[in-house]
């Protein structure tokens, strides 16, 4: 007995690892992509909502579940939302800030969601509550070292939208099946941004390349291996897990694209992911 719960233990961190590193390679694709390429913001997003659509089908296709899970126009609305916020944000952000903006945007919008709902917070919540938006406050300060304010609002944003998406996420069914139902219905809404953007239009094998993993492999596949993952961690788990995909894209950021880590955003991120650990931890 013990080598079974041995062996699945290690089978659900070995899935977790590789889809943190999935949704961390997002990041450093997309800013990857627009920094060194020729592709602009929304050939990336269609790019990438088109092939996760088609991975994420394919799975779906292999396994052949009986449950259900269609996906819906307004979750695909709110999929693309973030995907194209996600875009053009990386136009000027660097990986690392890119991805602790959209994830501490997501956390602060399900947290609030929360509230609005009738959640009580505990005293070490709200302590990280504060914490977190202090580190937030401390990073989009104007100064040598801050964002670009454009670029800033566009991935808070996205993490947003993407916050949104999640809630509507939790009304159960077949994960994938939904989620595959869900960048279907998402990439009308990017081809339109594309065709509406024409006269910017621009693309590269590189760039498209990129695309193509981020969306194939970052994104469809990565949340395939997610949600494989997910019925063996507790929610509690499952949630400080996430805590390291910005830590991920900061590591990959610098040793990858050579992007520097400055003080302001060192001292943000621990106190944005340090804040957003004691909510998660307490809530248990």
């Amino acid at each position: 007995m013990s080598k079974a719960v041995h062996g699945l233990s290690l089978r659900a961190l070995s899935l977790t690892a590789l889809a943190m590193v999935a949704f961390a390679g997002n990041s450093l694709l997309c800013r990857a992509a627009l920094k060194g390429t020729a592709i602009d913001a929304a050939s990336f997003t269609s790019l990438r909502l088109l092939s996760g659509a088609l991975v994420l089908w394919l799975i779906v296709a292999l396994r052949r579940s009986d449950r259900e899970g269609p996906g819906s126009w307004l979750s695909g609305l709110w999929l693309f939302a973030y995907a194209a916020a996600f875009s053009f944000a990386y136009l000027s952000l660097t990986a690392a800030t890119g991805a602790l903006l959209l994830f501490a945007a997501v956390q602060v919008t399900m947290i609030g969601h929360g509230l609005w709902v009738g959640e009580r917070l505990r005293p070490l919540q709200w302590l990280g509550v504060c914490l977190a938006i202090a580190g937030l406050v401390g990073l989009l300060l104007p100064g040598v070292s801050a964002p670009p304010p454009l670029g800033a609002a566009l991935m808070i944003l996205a993490g947003a939208a993407w916050g949104f998406y999640s809630l509507r996420g939790r009304r159960g069914g077949d994960a994938t099946r939904v989620t595959a139902g869900n960048f279907r219905c998402a990439v009308p809404f990017a081809l339109l941004l594309s065709a509406l953007m024409i006269s910017r239009f621009s693309i590269d094998t590189a760039g498209a390349g990129y695309a193509l993993a981020s969306g194939a492999l970052a994104s469809g596949l990565g949340y395939a291996i997610w949600y494989t993952a997910l019925p063996h961690l507790k929610a509690a788990s499952a949630a400080t897990v996430q805590l390291s995909v910005p830590v991920i894209a900061a590591a990959g950021g610098v040793l990858l694209l050579g992007e520097p880590l400055g003080v302001r955003l060192l001292l943000a991120s621990l106190a944005v992911l340090g804040g957003i650990a004691l909510v998660i931890l307490e809530r248990r």
